[in-house]
């Protein structure tokens, strides 16, 4: 059963509906134990979680949490299945992470905001607006901008001159996208994002540091999302691109030039110098930090805080300062930790020998 119940919730205030413990067996295709009618609105951490809301148990070194939740209902793997625990309902599912994305648009529904554009708005010459586009106060776009149906523009955000934009897209405020540009349809951009700027390139002439003119574009392809106080650079003289269904956290740098492959992940603070290669499927984690002009092979994985100067074969995993097969940089990080007791040993051996 899915109510239209208003209520309140703690957690984001947009409740639209309740689910029961039935429906979400029914949403997820998983197995229901337990009580069928158990109504919940909201989703929490099991160990936080109360008997008006869903959680989740996916990882066996969560189970004590189990055993201590209020939830009222939980969806859990099948091995975890008959874990201890005074939860009325479980439905059981393959991947609870998975199923609870089936779960989440019931309970928070996206706002169906009518379309408008803001009094305050401000749009070019020549500038083509789809249909249902939503401009916020003082948005601006350039002229000569082409924008998709159903785009949404968030208030203070910057579309520079000759930008395309896709159908469904969202910029949220304060995103400005430079000059000539493009994103594809369903595109996320999150608000302090900078997409298109210069890139860093220089050339020392006359003994001072001479700018290269950046007159290439910065393309992001459809579904796509970008967090927070990103930047991604514009090329110089190719185009920096972005493969669909990437998704790039907070606080990244792309540098100029850059081509980043199709469902890539890149985890905050990275920084990707310019004219690196990124294959399809990589995953670049957090603080790790590449050099220009080499290439990460498909489905490559590159630890946190590892520094890449060199290519990286496809599939493998790299870690450390310099980067290097994972395997090899554990064992290079373990003899470090070994050399201060060895020198201790051989600073007792020097001893002993001098006293003789």
């Amino acid at each position: 059963m899915i109510s239209n119940s208003a209520g309140t919730n703690s957690l984001s205030g947009e409740r639209a509906c309740t689910l029961t413990a039935e429906a979400i067996a029914a949403l997820t295709g998983g197995e229901l134990r337990g009580e069928p009618g158990t109504t919940v609105s909201g989703v929490a951490a099991l160990d936080r979680a109360q008997g008006d809301q869903v959680s989740f148990l996916a990882d066996r070194r969560y189970a004590d949490a189990l055993a201590a939740s209020g939830a009222g209902v939980v969806l859990i793997t099948p091995d975890l299945a008959d874990t201890a625990g005074p939860v009325p309902s479980r439905v059981i599912v393959a991947n609870p992470m998975e199923s609870l994305l089936k779960v989440l648009p019931k309970l928070y529904p996206p706002s169906d905001a009518n379309a408008s554009i803001a009094p305050t708005a401000r749009i070019g010459a020549r500038a083509w607006l789809g249909a249902r586009v939503t401009l916020g106060e003082y948005a601006v776009i350039g002229e000569d901008a082409v924008i998709g149906d159903d785009v949404v523009i968030g208030a203070h955000s910057v579309v520079g001159a000759g930008v395309k934009i896709g159908n469904e897209s969202r910029l949220f405020p304060h995103v400005t996208v430079y000059a000539r540009s493009e994103l594809g349809s369903r595109v996320i951009i999150h608000s302090g994002v900078r997409i298109g700027s210069d890139g860093f390139g220089y050339v020392l002439s006359g003994g001072a540091h001479t700018k290269i003119p950046h007159v290439g574009r910065c393309i992001i392809s459809d579904d796509v999302e970008i967090g927070a106080n990103t930047t991604i650079d514009r090329g110089s003289i190719d185009d920096t691109v972005v493969g669909a269904g990437t998704k790039i956290d907070n606080l990244v740098q792309i540098g100029h030039n850059v081509r980043i492959g199709r469902l890539c992940m890149i985890m905050s603070q990275a920084g990707i110098s310019g004219s690196a290669r990124i294959e399809d499927g990589c995953v670049i984690a957090g603080q790790a930090g590449l050099g220009g002009h080499i290439t990460i092979g498909k489905g490559a994985r590159i630890a946190g805080q590892a520094g890449v100067f060199g290519d990286v074969p496809a599939g493998e995993t790299w870690s450390g300062y310099p980067a290097r097969p994972h395997r090899e940089s554990l064992r290079a990080t373990g003899a470090m930790f070994k050399i201060a007791g060895m020198l201790k040993r051989l600073e007792k051996l020097l001893e002993e020998k001098e006293a003789e």
